[in-house]
């Protein structure tokens, strides 16, 4: 007859773990998610009523009035006193919990983390922190884990997926050099983002896919340096990652080719269409988008197709922009939507002569630009349905300009 097994279950911190050294198989953590949630304060509603309920069973479990929150382990800028003090206080305590988690770990075993975070703040910390525990990161995966119909999801670039880490407790290979990390970094997130494509993870899901890959080269090192002799930490290794993803997107949405003729205004464009939809971002996701591409993101707010909304920036579709505004621009993503502001109110001359003066109109990539963004908006999207409309006239718009050619060529 087999022996039942009857699980145990045991309230501590995960910065001291009732364990002794090489005890476990296998630890499967899902830490907090940075400044996501204040889960103490959620359960406050909860825990009054346990009390009064089940607190007798339970004495030692019910010893406060409401949960302990000072060793809580997220960021919370009113318990720390500050951004910079919830963030060292953040990385500090969840390197403790994973050194545990190192200590308690078989030499043999391995320990899975699941994690997501949208900014690029929570990644550091996390990145950071596991670094330093001593764990190796060895394989990183997207799972969808979260609801599209959420609340939280409406209006905002709200990730999909969840990323499971594989980490274990193996040797580090030493010192890397950041100028050769990085190349190999380079090949192997390409491949997985490949990868990824084919499987159809898109948007802010596949930067934080590619985050992982990352790892998994730049954690096999005790160190990774620069010619300086300065130690690479998180927060360069994710603005590399992100030039490799925004090089890679680039060429993939365009189909390859075309990404040279392009400024860095419409390249910008056409990555946050694919990143974030028609959603609002926080400022520090969208700077460091707009970095990766060449933008200074503060000189180009207010000006254009790129607005502050408080602590958010927006990305203004045609229909946000006004005539007047951009009819004396010759920059490719303001010319698009010149002609699709004409386009909507049934201007079809007023298309071809912009086109024309514009020199667009017998430019292929100005409408596979067109195509490109098109196919990164929903079916529902008012963009989408203009940029449709327009490029189902295309062969027009091009056809008369040959015929323009043609008829100066006769007449010279």
């Amino acid at each position: 007859m087999k022996k039942l097994l009857i699980p145990k279950v045991i309230q501590a911190s995960a910065t001291e773990l009732p364990y002794p050294d090489n005890f476990f198989d296998a630890v499967f953590t899902d830490p907090p998610y940075y400044d996501n949630v204040n889960y103490a304060e959620l359960s406050d509603f909860f825990y009054v009523w346990l009390k009064r309920s089940i607190g007798d069973l339970y004495p030692d479990l019910f010893l406060t009035p409401l949960t302990p929150k000072s060793k809580e382990i997220v960021a919370n800028p009113v318990r720390h006193g500050g951004s910079a003090n919830t963030k060292k206080f953040f990385e500090e305590n969840l390197k403790r919990a994973f050194q545990e988690i190192y200590r308690v770990l078989k030499p043999n075993g391995i320990c899975v983390i699941v994690y997501t975070h949208k900014s690029t703040s929570g990644w550091e910390t996390l990145i950071n922190s596991l670094l330093d525990s001593g764990l190796v990161p060895s394989a990183s995966w997207p799972i969808d884990t979260e609801m599209k119909t959420r609340i939280n999801a409406r209006e905002t670039a709200s990730l999909a997926s969840s990323i499971y880490i594989v980490a274990r407790k193996a040797k580090k290979e030493g010192i890397g050099w950041f100028h050769e990390v990085k190349e190999e970094i380079k090949k192997y997130v390409y491949n997985k983002l490949e990868h990824l494509w084919k499987e159809g993870v898109s948007g802010a899901d596949y930067f934080i896919s590619a985050i992982g890959s990352a790892i998994e080269v730049f954690g096999k090192y005790e160190k990774v340096m620069d010619i300086s002799g300065d130690e690479i930490r998180a927060e360069r290794l994710l603005e590399y990652v992100r030039e490799v993803v925004t090089d890679y997107t680039i060429h993939k949405i365009l189909h390859d080719g075309i990404s040279a003729y392009l400024s860095p205004l419409t390249r910008f464009y056409i990555l946050w269409r694919w990143t974030y939809g028609e959603s609002k971002v926080e400022f520090d996701s969208a700077r460091k988008l707009a970095q990766s591409v060449g933008i200074d993101i503060e000189k180009e707010w207010n000006k254009g197709f790129i607005k502050k909304d408080k602590e958010f920036i927006r990305v203004l579709g045609p229909h946000e922009r006004k005539i007047s505004e951009i009819e004396e621009s010759d920059e490719l993503i303001d010319v698009l939507h010149l002609v699709l502001n004409y386009y909507s109110e049934g201007k079809r001359d007023l298309i071809k002569s912009a086109l024309k003066r514009k020199g667009f109109a017998d430019k292929e990539y100005f409408y596979i630009v067109a195509q490109a963004i098109s196919e990164t908006l929903p079916n529902d999207s008012k963009e989408k349905k203009l940029l449709d409309g327009f490029l189902a006239g295309k062969e027009n718009y091009k056809r008369d300009e040959e015929k323009n050619i043609e008829q100066l060529g006769f007449e010279s």
